[in-house]
């Protein structure tokens, strides 16, 4: 299963990797990749991790989630 999570205030690469690294510490998902020019990160899940534990991760990092979406 993967998800799709919208993201705003990513300015450069340093920003895409404290997303992914928040994400990845995250038990359940098993890969994360964020895109600076889509303003987004999607994630393999290896089990179901709940929507809220992703947008804490990311906005604990000072980022706000817009949306998440499943694929």
């Amino acid at each position: 299963m993967k998800k799709k999570i919208l993201i705003e205030g990513m300015t450069c690469s340093h920003c895409v990797r404290h997303v992914e690294d928040a994400l990845k510490e995250l038990d359940g998902i098993k890969s994360a990749k964020a895109d600076l020019k889509e303003k987004c990160a999607v994630v393999k899940l290896g089990k179901d991790v709940a929507d809220d534990r992703i947008r804490e991760a990311i906005e604990e990092m000072g980022y706000e989630v817009v949306d998440i979406l499943s694929e």
